[in-house]
């Protein structure tokens, strides 16, 4: 049996299972809520406390993997967003499990992708997807990460995860160039991260409600994604154009990162933002953006994209990373 799991910034998903025939069969799964958890060992003894009084006798836990949102060094992730340090040796020391592997949550989706259903993936836009070719996979959640799969010459992929979202947004017009400099003036600079993530979306809202002033207005700590894409569904305007220019955001994001590799094995967008957003994204001017790259437009029209819809990739790739 194999524990694997998603340490995000909002969640984190944990389950038991095993591989059978190259699917992965759930014995449990739970979610915890990040902001909650001040002590990771302690809620992994507490989950696997709920195991033990479930399993059958012979079941024992052999490996376990772990998506964790930061840099990894060495077999620990220390979280970006979070006060929590996760260390693959130590919890294989305290729990006795053989082998505990952590890697970036990124890189754990990447892993991911090709255990997806058909129901877990919504075509956000078409085209014929090349088998020896890269593939760039986005996430979009609290932060925002990235990921290449990179075909290997015998074949195969290999995972290349880096920070990618922390590197600087290229705005691709005006209004993305007068947003970049109103965060830039806040912040000092303006990160990929800083636009299209949940925390994007927040900066994208005040900087619009301040009438696109050099400045963002106040961010008041009501303002989560959810709360503006509330304001949204109840006829705010502001909340509406909000969501329009972040998923304009992200489509010239994507497209730059599909460009650089020339994905044409695809672009996945993963992350909780996407799995809510992504018949917004579907209908919004995502492609269009995604597509606006000059003289190699018709190549990225060619590029096919998908939103994964299900939260689950990251177990899933955890759970590849250790067999």
């Amino acid at each position: 049996m194999i524990l694997a799991g998603d340490v995000g910034a909002t969640k984190i998903l944990l389950e038991v299972g095993e591989f059978r025939s190259d699917r992965w069969k759930t014995g449990l799964s739970r979610r915890y809520s990040t902001a909650d958890t001040e002590n990771f060992p302690g809620l992994l003894t507490e989950f696997l406390g709920e195991w033990n009084g479930m399993r059958e006798k012979d079941q024992r836990i052999t490996a376990a993997g772990f998506g964790v949102a930061g840099p990894v060094h060495g077999n620990k992730v220390k979280m970006t967003h979070r006060p929590l340090v996760i260390d693959g040796d130590a919890i294989a020391s305290r729990l006795l499990i053989p082998k505990v592997v952590v890697v970036n949550d990124l890189a754990a989706a990447a892993q991911g992708i090709d255990m997806l259903g058909p129901r877990d993936v919504a075509n956000i836009q078409d085209g014929p997807v090349a088998t020896d070719a890269p593939i760039v996979v986005m996430g979009v959640g609290t932060g925002l990460g990235l990921a290449y799969l990179v075909p290997h010459a015998e074949g195969g992929y290999r995972v290349v995860a880096g920070e990618s979202g922390h590197a600087g947004f290229a705005p691709a017009n005006a209004q993305q160039a007068n947003l970049a400099r109103a965060i830039m003036a806040s912040h000092g600079r303006c990160s990929v991260e800083d636009v299209c993530s949940g925390h994007g979306l927040q900066h994208i809202y005040a900087f619009l409600r301040s009438h696109q002033a050099h400045e963002l207005g106040e961010i008041e700590e009501s303002m989560t994604g959810e709360w503006i894409a509330d304001q949204a569904k109840a006829g705010d305007s502001i909340a509406e154009s909000a969501i329009e220019l972040f998923v304009e955001c992200i489509g010239t994001v994507a497209g730059d990162h599909a460009l650089s590799v020339m994905a044409r094995g695809g672009v996945y967008l993963t992350g909780g933002v996407v799995a809510r957003m992504h018949e917004r994204i579907r209908a919004g001017r995502f492609s269009e953006m995604f597509c606006a790259k000059g003289a190699m437009s018709a190549e990225l029209m060619k590029i096919p994209v998908r939103a994964v819809t299900s939260e689950r990739v990251v177990v899933l790739g955890a759970a590849k990373f250790v067999v």
